[in-house]
């Protein structure tokens, strides 16, 4: 990777982006209104994109170009420079942010062009699991429960210590049975899987193993974090019927059954930034006082797995400020 495309001030202005995003949408954290929320989210982002010194394609946004009017797979951000891909999801937790709830973030990463896995917006299987277990083998299409055992065999603990985080979806039943009947103890979250994802990988974070099925999207930006901390992830698409793995392969995947391991999904240099709308494992949501916004975020680079925590105070009076959140 040429050290000019992800610099160290590109490092620094992948993180404004999301404070923009986490600042708008947090304002309106708890009022129900999902839309408006993530309308925000996506505005503020966009608006700041489109002032960084970047050639920008985002590849996993919104949704694709006739679904999402703004940030769609495929859109150009930037006001020109070095080219670089794009993934992002200015609100991860929608209905966490309308709830008040915990773990919604405003997340980006970014690298260098054919980075990341080009994918429509569709389901995939998960499993991740933390930096500790890098040289852990597991076979992702065994029953859960295997899956546990091997894990605690591995790491030398009780089945009892283990915990795995899962969505709480009904279509994880029969997944979190599995689980419990191994002695496990589960995590049940409503929503926020890309903060779970990264959560495997953060020291004390009382979360070991992450299973389950949610997005792509959420799926490569996990990954992209994973890459900056040194955990692992198992993914498989999922393709309801033969016309979305039609608009697949346009998008270059292959083989319906092809396992996609994190440098499958996000290879090469990249970055990952994240900021916190409402409070949770990672990080703190915004705190509003006055005219004042304070964020809690974290960067970070797979090239040199520097992590950093970033705390700001955000003065909303400035007429540049507000013109983002238009």
């Amino acid at each position: 990777m040429n050290v000019d495309i992800l610099d160290r001030n590109l490092a620094l202005e992948t993180v404004r982006v999301t404070e923009v995003a986490a600042i708008a949408c947090s304002l309106h954290m708890g009022r129900g209104n999902e839309k408006a929320a993530d309308q925000s989210a996506v505005n503020s982002m966009r608006n700041y994109l489109n002032q960084l010194m970047i050639s920008g394609k985002v590849v996993i946004g919104e949704g694709e170009r006739d679904k999402a009017p703004m940030l769609y797979i495929g859109e150009n951000v930037g006001m020109g420079g070095p080219k670089v891909d794009i993934a992002l999801d200015p609100l991860e937790g929608t209905t966490i942010t309308a709830k008040g709830g915990e773990n919604a973030l405003s997340v980006l990463a970014m690298g260098e062009e054919g980075s990341f896995l080009h994918s429509p917006d569709i389901y995939m299987h998960k499993i991740a699991f933390g930096k500790n277990y890098q040289n852990l083998e597991i076979d992702p299409e065994k029953p859960a429960d295997e899956i546990v055992k091997t894990f605690a065999k591995y790491a030398d603990i009780k089945n009892e210590s283990v915990v795995v985080c899962i969505l709480d979806r009904d279509r994880h039943k029969q997944l979190i049975n599995l689980v419990r009947s191994t002695g496990a103890r589960i995590k049940l979250i409503p929503d926020g899987d890309v903060s779970a994802v990264i959560a495997t990988s953060v020291d004390n974070s009382g979360i070991d193993i992450y299973m389950g099925i949610g997005g792509s999207p959420e799926g490569v930006l996990a990954a992209a974090a994973l890459r900056c901390l040194g955990g692992k992830i198992y993914t498989k698409l999922i393709f309801e019927n033969n016309e979305v793995f039609e608009r697949a392969q346009s998008m270059g995947i292959k083989n319906k059954d092809t396992i996609y391991q994190t440098n499958d999904l996000a290879k090469g240099d990249v970055m990952f930034s994240a900021t916190g709308v409402t409070d949770g494992t990672l990080l703190k949501g915004v705190r509003i006082n006055n005219n004042y916004a304070l964020t809690h975020s974290v960067v970070m680079r797979s090239k040199t797995s520097t992590i950093r925590y970033i705390s700001a105070n955000h003065n909303l009076n400035i007429k540049k400020y507000r013109s983002y959140f238009k």
